[in-house]
Parts: C-alpha cells; structure tokens; sequence
C-alpha cells in the first residue's frame, strides 16, 4: 500500500503530487534537466513514521500537560463553497465527489486519488482538491488535523529546519524534566510569527522553481511538445508539458487558427468557426514561443 491503511481509514487524505527535481550545472548554476523526484516505498515508509511521531508527541502534550502546550499544527475543514466547486469540476472527469459531510468528501477524494493515480487527470485533479483545502497553520491553542484526521497533531521532527518543531522540543523538554510552570506568554505570538514566515518560504520555493523552469525552458524556444492544460481563463490557456511540467500561457490572441471565445460556466473556449473547444484536461500541442526570466513567464 502506498500509505498506512489504517490511517486512511480513520479520515486521512493521500496526495501524491509530484515534485520537479531541477538538474543544475554547478559551475554555470543553470538548468540542466528537469524530472520528477523519485518517491519509493523507502520514502513513504519515512513519511509514515515521522507522522506518528508528530501525532503522538502532540498528543502526550494534550493529554498529559495542559494547560501548557507546544506549536500545534491545525488544519481546518474545507468551507462548503470551495467543496462544491471542486465537485464540480471532479464530475465533469467522471468523478462524483459528495460534499454532503467532510466524511463524505475525504472518502471521494481518495478513491479519485486512486482512480487517477499515474493518469494526466492527476494532474489537474489533485492539485485543484489540494486547493479546495484550508491552509495548515500554527497555533497554541486548538490541534486538529482535519487533512491528516488527526485529533492532535504538531511538527516536531524538523527542529533543524524549523523553528516550530524547534520550540516544540524545548517546550517537551521542560515538561518531561517536570519544569513547571513553563513561561508560554509569547508562543501564540511566536506561531502567528511562524506561520507567516512558512507562507514565504512556500512563495519563495515556488518562484525559485518558476525560475529555473522558466531558464529552462528558455533553451527550447520553437520547439514544439506535448502539453496538457491545466487552466482557462478569458485571457488564454494555461498549459502544462507533460515531460518536465513547465506551465505556461497560451494566449487567446494567439491561437490563430480560429477567433476562440472563452465560457466561464463551462471553464472552456471555443473557436466561433470551427466550433473547437479547448477545456481543462485537454491534451494539446504546444509550441514555446518566448520567455521572461527575471519575470518568470512563460508563453507558449
């Protein structure tokens, strides 16, 4: 199994999205090559054994010390809205996802997971369920876990590269050496603190990839690929290519071979002759037409 049963059947949800691995020269520091990072079972059996750790450890707080507590990890249930139109756009892959309870809408998630698994609909389907989600943050005071079904739940077995994880061991040590009362007038400040420093670095991380996807793809301008696309909007297609997944733009503007007009019900365009519709999920043939590195733009 790819994940711990168990876990899946207490509520847990199983993403599987996959990360680019960026070839870089050393001496020049350009982009080389771009793949998909490797996850084995190694990998995943790791995984497991650093949620159990995180779980356990914020359950012994909750469990053993209150009202003394650590940087807990807390991820909401989804709002109504955003469930809903994630069905949405699941139904018209084929995939019924039930909105009705956040029982309900976990248990369609993974088995969509699993139905899409190794398919181009991965693709679009997981990230788009990934956003439906609320985002995780830090705090002192609740614990819950809702994507992990986890009741309590914290980082802890990052202290080398995160700060949270890091005040979590302090705060632990205090309490297994029976340091009490330990002085926790700041923490909910510091979590706040924390959980805005983690959203830059997930904008930074994204952009550094931007960054070299769009370096290097730049090496490619005229080349032709095979894409699938990940987005419509009025304004153009979004496409993503299927062999290094460098998402770019295709503007309406420049789809010449048909004046195509874009629907927002649908989320698709279609040429006003020809009446072909271009829509999320869509394989197509891309051309690279130009780049702006410093800005990280992609056109295709």
């Amino acid at each position: 199994p790819r994940v711990d049963g168990r876990r899946m059947a207490r509520g847990s949800i199983d993403f599987d999205l996959p990360e680019p691995e960026i070839i870089v020269d050393v001496e020049e520091g350009v982009a080389t090559a771009i793949l998909k990072r490797p996850r084995n079972k190694a990998h995943m059996l790791i995984e497991e054994f650093m949620l159990l750790a995180n779980k356990r450890v914020a359950t012994l707080v909750n469990q053993k010390y209150k009202p003394y507590s650590i940087p807990y990890r807390l991820h909401e249930p989804p709002v109504q809205s955003k469930m809903m139109e994630f069905a949405s756009i699941a139904q018209r892959f084929g995939h019924k996802i039930r909105t009705e309870t956040q029982e309900a809408y976990i248990e369609d998630i993974n088995a969509m997971n699993v139905a899409v698994e190794g398919t181009m609909a991965a693709t679009i389907l997981q990230p788009l369920a990934v956003r439906s989600m609320e985002k995780a943050f830090y705090t002192s005071k609740k614990s819950g876990h809702f994507g992990l079904g986890f009741d309590y739940y914290a980082h802890f077995t990052s202290p080398i590269r995160r700060y949270p994880d890091l005040l979590a061991h302090r705060y632990l040590h205090k309490m297994l050496q029976n340091e009490l009362p330990i002085h926790q007038e700041t923490l909910e400040a510091s979590c706040k603190h924390c959980s805005q420093r983690e959203q830059l670095a997930v904008e930074a991380e994204r952009a550094s990839i931007k960054f070299k996807q769009t370096e290097y793809i730049s090496t490619y301008i005229g080349n032709e690929f095979e894409g699938i696309i990940t987005g419509i909007t009025e304004w153009g297609i979004y496409v993503e290519i299927i062999e290094n997944k460098c998402e770019g733009m295709i503007r309406l503007r420049d789809m010449t071979d048909d004046t195509y007009e874009y629907f927002e019900k649908g989320r698709y365009v279609e040429g006003m002759r020809k009446k072909i519709k271009h829509q999320m999920g869509d394989i197509v043939a891309i051309r690279v037409k130009r780049t702006n590195i410093a800005r990280r733009l992609i056109d295709y």
